[in-house]
């Protein structure tokens, strides 16, 4: 699933190349994409045609496009009140393309623009990725989509408070990697990106949240910042076809990773195996001299 660097990438697409244009129709092309829209294809077309894409936002692993304009739906909300919120979920991706391009295989959704330039598509081979409309409320730092308002603000957003990050994640009594996955608790951080950043704290994925002193918790959000940076730069990581930019370009982050997918390789600092273990349905890879296991773990 693309994680906080990823889905950055695909922001910043939308704001070059959407951000600012009118759409002129939209095609829905298969229902599943639009299933968190509960009032239809029909509805989620009308309140999109007519209306021009704001800036581009996000917040951990959701995007949105604030609307502006009354488009062709007498019931839609007035301007910026609404957004398209989208979720990537395993394999979805907004893409930009000539209208006269050949559809991709999975494109499930297509908005068209009134200046006749390139289109924005949806395509996801999963279907476990989203779009829908959603009415925009006052959350932690700003407006945000309805449907994402209880998410926690992500590590790079200027509202991310290490404080209250801090206390609350001394509070959870579960085990930091466990923490990091949860969004409520912190945006953005998914399975890669936790072991990168739990890599370079010298933290084991089962360590017990409330054994961590504050300088820790502060190194481990400095580490989390720092690999995400990282990423960035490269573009994000690609493992296959699936995650792209809008331009349907990969990333190459995953040629600098320490642990995660190196079972077996020497760690990085100190050439010790790299370790993986099975968690939550997924694996954790960590280096078994740097990031020793507690004595009591949290798993």
């Amino acid at each position: 699933m693309p994680e906080l660097p990823e889905v950055e990438v695909v922001r910043r697409g939308l704001e070059r190349w959407v951000a600012g244009r009118p759409v002129s129709g939209v095609e829905v092309l298969h229902p599943r994409a639009i299933r968190r829209h509960a009032a239809g294809a029909a509805d989620f077309a009308a309140r999109l045609t007519g209306r021009t894409f704001e800036s581009a936002r996000r917040r951990g692993k959701y995007l949105w496009l604030p609307l502006k304009g009354g488009g062709t739906d007498p019931n839609a909300a007035s301007d910026t009140d609404e957004a398209l919120v989208a979720h990537l979920g395993m394999s979805g991706q907004l893409l930009v393309a000539d209208p006269g391009s050949p559809d991709e295989r999975h494109l499930r959704v297509r908005f068209s623009f009134a200046d006749g330039g390139p289109e924005l598509r949806f395509v996801d081979q999963r279907t476990f990725g989203h779009l829908l409309v959603a009415p925009l409320t006052e959350g932690v730092a700003g407006r945000v989509p309805e449907p994402i308002v209880h998410i926690a603000p992500d590590p790079l957003e200027p509202a991310f408070d290490p404080d209250a990050f801090a206390a609350r994640l001394r509070a959870r009594r579960t085990g930091i990697k466990r923490a990091l996955l949860d969004q409520s608790l912190i945006s953005g951080v998914g399975n890669i990106y936790a072991d990168e950043a739990l890599w370079r704290a010298r933290l084991h994925w089962a360590r017990p949240t409330e054994t961590l002193t504050r300088p820790k918790i502060d190194e481990l959000v400095t580490a989390v910042r720092e690999v995400m940076h990282a990423a960035l730069a490269e573009g994000g990581t690609s493992f296959d076809h699936l995650y792209v930019n809008v331009n349907g370009e990969s990333g190459y982050f995953s040629r600098w990773l320490a642990v995660y997918g190196r079972r077996d390789e020497p760690c990085p600092r100190c050439g010790t195996p790299i370790r993986r273990d099975p968690f939550m349905n997924r694996s954790s890879f960590s280096c078994p001299r740097c990031q020793p296991r507690p004595r009591r773990a949290r798993i």
